[in-house]
């Protein structure tokens, strides 16, 4: 069990936990972050995600749930390059007002990311979402020539964290 430090009650229980990535509140908490990345960039990101992406055993999506078990937020790990040991992190969300709980999910994706034996994690964000970049500079991710359907995306950034060095 992590910790987070919600609105207005620092240090509560947050638990994070495997889920079907089709299910009501993942689709939801999905649509939430659609509806804000839209917003932002021009762009949801809806098509840069399947739920079989992660249906395999080396796929993860999770959400966060505070003690009460209200959603709170996802994320998802997919296999990128297997060969290579790259996953790809994708759809990750924290509600509006549940400070901590983003940084919590990432650090769990990472952990169960090297639990899977992958070397790395790569991603992409929209460059013009200013919050997300500087969210994944400060866990140590750090910017990579754009990859697959990025190549050539000039409102892409893409980053990688080594989660070992080989």
């Amino acid at each position: 069990m992590q910790t987070f430090g919600g609105a207005g009650s620092p240090g509560r229980p947050l638990v994070i936990v495997a889920a079907d990535p089709a299910s009501p509140e993942a689709l939801q908490l999905m649509a939430e972050l659609s509806a804000i990345l839209e917003a932002i960039t021009g762009d949801g990101g809806r098509n840069s995600f399947k739920p079989e992406d992660v249906a395999g055993p080396r796929g993860r999506f999770v959400i966060a749930r505070a003690p009460e078990g209200a959603p709170l937020g996802c994320g998802a790990i997919r296999p990128l390059d297997e060969a290579a040991g790259i996953a790809e992190v994708k759809r990750m969300y924290a509600r509006p007002g549940t400070k901590g709980v983003g940084s919590a999910i990432l650090a769990h994706l990472e952990e169960q990311a090297r639990g899977l034996g992958y070397a790395a994690l790569w991603l992409e964000t929209g460059l013009v979402n200013q919050r997300a970049v500087a969210f994944y500079e400060r866990r140590g991710y750090r910017r990579i020539p754009n990859y697959g359907g990025y190549v050539g995306r000039p409102q892409s950034v893409c980053f990688e964290k080594r989660l070992r060095e080989d």
